[in-house]
């Protein structure tokens, strides 16, 4: 303590305080009840938070109340989640209740109905799926409702986003190597290449994250990589990226045709921003394709870059059509759910801590702009232009909101 401090003083800041207000700074946290749903879609393993997660959420002040058997699709297990401090219930009603709402699939119909209101709700959204009565119940229950799918962290990158589409871009090549072999009636052809065979040919389009890793994995398989993209800046971080060459090309479509034609892969991996189809592989395309060649439409939860995608699930995952198989799961990542969970959960988890030390929701997006991108609803407004225009419901800009707060 300095000559000029009083005793029973701290400096916080700048700010000279006596120690009874500095005791009210350090103790500001609040504490959130989170409720974690069990998913009942029938496609979706994943869960939100890992048992490690929640001990480190309960040790900071958080209660964490999980549905019975939420975890069980990622092979963690109630007992898991109460040895580390979660609530383990079957009511969806004490879920529902809760401060902040965490699950992976978006909410149901039915699970809006049991929402108290004036709730924090994260969960991915898949925008092209929900019709207007999901963004109107949730705005009368008066939500805040945040996609994780579409917040950004402060380098402007999502981080779930970016963590899953690596997970996926690796599993499409697995995914494609084994619907090559004969135990799924493919061509009997092993991806890649062993001496004095010819290597297998994999086309890729997207030069994201997804594609990056997918031309990492199938060039480390052996595999002869094209990778297709209309950002050359994409393209040369693909490269670097590998650390090797591999055909690249910017898309035109009578190149682009021409590797279809030889291709025994095409891994759809372009992420789509403007929230619009973005057929890039028309039907005619497809039919020029080898028989019994692989598709996997890694942006098929977004609208697909295929005319001939359909989103299938796990349990069939694959179709053919003019002879060529088609893999069009929209949740890619939820194969390895495990793996994928504690990815999501770290960030999560993460995210929530700095929430707890902004003292509430509002100041937590107020600091927080590029969480801000995920926001559709805040208080039961809608505030984003794009869902407002297509459903006809009037939205307002957050920033004003939160300006206003």
């Amino acid at each position: 303590m300095t000559s000029s401090q009083k005793p029973g003083a701290f400096i916080h800041g700048s700010v000279l305080m006596p120690q009874e207000e500095m005791l009210e700074v350090i103790t500001e946290k609040k504490s959130f009840k989170i409720g974690v749903p069990a998913e009942n879609s029938g496609v979706e393993h994943r869960i939100p938070l890992a048992p490690l997660a929640v001990e480190y959420l309960v040790k900071e002040g958080f209660e964490v109340i999980i549905q019975e058997g939420a975890g069980r699709g990622s092979n963690f297990y109630d007992q898991q989640f109460a040895d580390y401090g979660a609530t383990i219930t079957k009511e969806p009603v004490e879920i529902f209740g809760c401060d902040i709402i965490l699950k992976i699939f978006p909410l149901t119909s039915e699970e809006i109905d049991l929402l108290r209101g004036n709730q924090l709700v994260i969960t991915s959204l898949h925008s092209n799926c929900q019709g207007k009565e999901y963004f109107l119940k949730l705005m009368q229950k008066r939500i805040t409702a945040l996609a994780f799918d579409t917040m950004q962290d402060s380098r402007g990158t999502n981080p779930i986003v970016k963590s899953m589409s690596e997970i996926a871009g690796r599993s499409s090549v697995l995914i494609a190597s084994e619907y090559l072999s004969n135990i799924h009636k493919g061509k009997g052809e092993m991806l890649g290449g062993i001496t004095g065979v010819s290597p297998t040919e994999v086309v890729i389009i997207g030069a994201g994250t997804a594609g990056t890793y997918a031309a990492q994995t199938a060039h480390a398989l052996g595999a002869m990589v094209k990778v297709f993209d209309n950002s050359v800046a994409k393209l040369d971080g693909l490269q670097r990226h590998l650390g090797t060459a591999v055909f690249t090309s910017t898309i035109h479509s009578k190149v682009l045709m021409s590797a279809l034609k030889t291709a025994d892969v095409v891994i759809g991996a372009k992420r789509i921003y403007n929230k619009r189809p973005n057929i890039i592989i028309t039907e005619e395309m497809v039919m020029q394709m080898k028989r019994n060649s692989v598709i996997v439409d890694i942006s098929i939860d977004q609208g697909g870059i295929f005319e001939t995608g359909k989103p299938t699930t796990h349990k069939n995952p694959v179709y053919t059509k003019h002879g060529v198989i088609h893999y069009c799961v929209p949740n890619i990542a939820s194969r390895v759910a495990r793996t994928a969970s504690y990815a999501i959960s770290n960030i999560l988890a993460g995210e929530l801590l700095k929430m707890q030390t902004s003292g509430s929701i509002t100041q937590y997006l107020k600091a927080n702009p590029g969480v801000r991108t995920g926001v559709y609803i805040y208080n039961g407004i809608l505030t984003d232009e794009h869902i407002g225009i297509i459903h006809g419901i009037f939205s307002k800009d957050l920033d004003l909101l939160l300006a206003a707060m």
